[in-house]
């Protein structure tokens, strides 16, 4: 039998952690009573099936949420607004169109780079279509 030592982290921090936990199964709860309030019989059907799961899904997806939150925070993370989105396409869009853009991308090479993150964007697509059917060529119509 081993002897378990006392833990080395200091009062504080165990009382945040078990804080944070108490919030978490708190929200965690709450999303299950809004979702099966909001799903009504199916909500409850839907609960019922995931059985002894549903907690622990429930407690890491509430866990996830305020994780996420948190990062939000503190980094200081927005969406970008309305007005910097249009001049950024609007921008791109002069540069497509002007014809001195595509000979200068042909003449720095710039054009192989961009056909690799399109064809590395086309195999990540075709990899989640994989996953999805859960079969490498067509469904299965067993």
């Amino acid at each position: 039998m081993t002897t378990r030592l006392a833990s080395s982290i200091p009062e504080g921090t165990q009382k945040k952690a078990s804080d944070a936990l108490a919030s978490a199964s708190a929200t965690a709860l709450r999303v299950l009573q809004g979702v099966q309030k909001a799903l009504g019989p199916l909500g409850d059907k839907a609960g019922n099936l995931l059985g002894s799961y549903k907690q622990p899904l429930l407690y890491n997806l509430a866990v996830t949420r305020e994780l996420a939150k948190q990062i939000y925070i503190k980094e200081g993370l927005q969406p970008p607004s309305f007005a910097t989105v249009r001049e950024v396409y609007t921008n791109l869009a002069k540069q497509v169109r002007a014809p001195g853009y595509i000979g200068s991308l042909l003449k720095s090479g710039e054009v192989g780079r961009i056909g690799v993150y399109g064809l590395q964007a086309y195999g990540i697509f075709k990899i989640g279509e994989i996953v999805g059917r859960r079969h490498v060529v067509g469904y299965k119509l067993d």
